[in-house]
């Protein structure tokens, strides 16, 4: 029996408030945190992840006090990011309640973070957060970003995974920048590209739009498929998600 396919809602928060627009623009307001994460513990989500979006570009810490208050309020995994660089930042946030750590910019300017937190930690606890693009000047076709997107980082996509992975990092959460927010579908193939070269498990995120999309990135290999927009703004629940990938079947919770 293969594992439970996982479906994450994604709260992206910035200034206290979670937002979505379409390729981490023109966001407009989707409602306070802590309430959005209470909705979706009780709609049946799996996981929740909370992405400080803003954290990286001002070069401060993920709001902790929310973070706790996201924590008390749910019974799933919480999975934290933004602004994450070090064992510290990684410390604090575990007291604070997140169950797993997302790290990007701060693992790009220094992989060696990678190894010094799943040391400390273990690699169930460190996802690697890569927000990744087409771009034909990479071999594999995809480039790393930073920022919310604004900088490539002149990575690769497929190599750095693969880096990362070797160097601990115990699932990967891929975001499609240009798919992020569009509502037109995953990336197929870049989980199919980030699939073949990983063993660790592949969090599909970006574009996500019908219940069939959630249905194509499973077959693609996605072991988890997060969406914000569609659940944020009721255009989809995570009830008629699962029934759409159970009955597509595939496990879910």
């Amino acid at each position: 029996m293969s594992l439970a396919l996982r479906v994450i809602p994604c709260l992206d928060v910035h200034d206290g408030r979670v937002v979505k627009g379409v390729n981490f623009t023109n966001l407009r307001d989707a409602g306070d945190p802590v309430e959005l994460a209470r909705a979706y513990g009780e709609a049946g989500a799996d996981e929740l992840v909370f992405l400080d979006i803003s954290a990286s570009s001002q070069g401060r810490e993920t709001t902790r006090d929310m973070v706790t208050r996201c924590a008390e309020t749910v019974f799933i995994p919480l999975c934290v990011g933004g602004g994450v660089r070090s064992v510290d930042d990684v410390d604090r946030l575990l007291r604070c309640g997140a169950d797993k750590v997302g790290i990007n910019t701060g693992a790009i300017s220094r992989p060696e973070a990678i190894d010094e937190i799943t040391r400390r930690f273990g690699n169930q606890v460190l996802v690697l957060s890569l927000d990744a693009r087409r771009d034909p000047s990479q071999p594999s076709g995809f480039g790393v970003t930073t920022h919310g997107g604004r900088q490539s980082a002149g990575l690769d996509a497929i190599a750095w995974v693969r880096e990362a992975v070797e160097r601990g990092v115990g699932e990967v959460l891929l975001n499609s920048m240009d798919a992020d927010g569009t509502t037109d579908g995953f990336d197929l193939e870049m989980i199919r590209a980030v699939r073949e070269v990983v063993e660790v498990p592949v969090i599909a995120s970006g574009g996500a739009g019908t219940v069939e999309h959630f249905v194509e990135a499973a077959r693609a290999g996605a072991d988890a498929l997060l969406a914000a927009s569609v659940f944020h703004y009721g255009t989809l629940s995570v009830a008629e998600v699962k029934a759409g990938l159970r009955e597509a079947g595939f496990p879910v919770r």
